[in-house]
């Protein structure tokens, strides 16, 4: 892979009035969501090249950036007069997805109530979150050929920032409306409602089967001392009761 050359490209023209990272030294992010997600585009990207995408981050270099379904893209002043365009972009879910995605909250109690909470919860990372290379891209319109260059790492970084400020974004980058999924959960209970009510009696509910009991004879459950006793309340000599109690067993083994 080439490597950008300073030399060549020349310095970065300073700028008044870009959009400068918070974090002024150290990593960059302070949420759960934004850390893992600078995690997945440093497993994948150029160390070096990240490097200088973070110190252009904080010296404002990036002049403006939006987010869409499936990219942050920001202009990014460089060495040129012309700013240049890069994206962070990142592969939206497909329908299939989508619906693990809502079977993901439907199954997990209390996480429907979080999102309409405005909070996303850390369990759908897995689902939310880029974790292979071909899942996140990079682009930019300068002449470096790296991956990523410092423009576009610059706005990724910035990216993550914006998330700590705003998780969702990471539904907006998966292509995910908020309200698409919590409706796409309400009718999916809809749906089970709806096939509740039209059968009302159960008549096509499939029912469980029922555990197997096991046989135990009552004269288990009883003081075997308190039985002698009350056989031989009636004056009853051993034999008898001893009889009884055997014709007792034999009795409760024919109700079984």
């Amino acid at each position: 892979m080439a490597r950008g050359n300073v030399r060549r490209y020349g310095t970065a023209r300073r700028i008044d009035g870009g959009i400068e990272a918070r974090t002024k030294r150290g990593s960059i992010g302070r949420s759960w969501w934004s850390k893992e997600l600078i995690s997945a585009m440093e497993e994948v990207a150029e160390k070096g090249r990240l490097t200088r995408g973070r110190a252009y981050a904080r010296a404002g270099q990036v002049i403006s950036m939006r987010l869409e379904p499936g990219a942050a893209v920001g202009d990014v002043q460089g060495s040129q007069l012309t700013p240049f365009t890069s994206a962070v972009r990142v592969r939206t879910l497909d329908e299939e997805a989508v619906g693990e995605l809502v079977s993901l909250v439907r199954s997990s109690p209390g996480m429907l109530a979080r999102l309409a909470a405005g909070i996303l919860p850390e369990e759908l990372g897995s689902a939310l979150l880029p974790r292979r290379a071909g899942e996140l891209d990079f682009d930019c319109t300068c002449p470096d050929d790296g991956w990523p260059c410092k423009h576009a790492a610059a706005v990724a970084y910035l990216l993550a920032e914006h998330v700590d400020d705003q998780p969702f974004a990471v539904l907006t980058l998966r292509g995910v409306d908020l309200a698409t999924l919590i409706g796409g959960v309400d009718d999916a209970d809809a749906d089970e409602e709806v096939a509740a009510a039209r059968d009302f009696y159960g008549d096509d509910t499939e029912l469980s089967e029922l555990p197997t009991e096991r046989f135990r004879p009552a004269l288990e459950d009883l003081d075997p001392m308190l039985l002698r006793r009350a056989l031989r309340a009636g004056g009853t000599d051993e034999a008898v009761v001893i009889r009884g109690i055997i014709d007792l067993e034999d009795l409760y083994r024919r109700m079984r």
